[in-house]
């Protein structure tokens, strides 16, 4: 039970960090890399691939997410 829960929470914390970049009025994400200069963009799959949870389940929760916005961008061009 726990372990579901903290998977949600990293569904909720992926989705919290995508979210702004969504619509018509969606706004750009800064991205820190540990190396090179930061990067900006306004793509919810490139904000999703970015993401690295500390918490194990946390982030097999935005894992599973990431996964189904990448095939679906794939697919369909745009997996927001």
């Amino acid at each position: 039970r726990d372990a579901r829960e903290r998977m949600l929470r990293g569904v909720n914390i992926l989705a919290d960090a995508v979210k702004v970049t969504l619509g018509p009025k969606g706004r750009n994400v800064v991205i820190d890399k540990s190396f090179g200069a930061p990067r900006i963009t306004k793509d919810g799959v490139t904000v999703a691939k970015e993401i690295e949870l500390e918490d194990k389940f946390e982030n097999m929760g935005a894992q599973m997410v990431r996964e189904v916005a990448s095939k679906t961008n794939d697919i369909a061009g745009d997996g927001t």
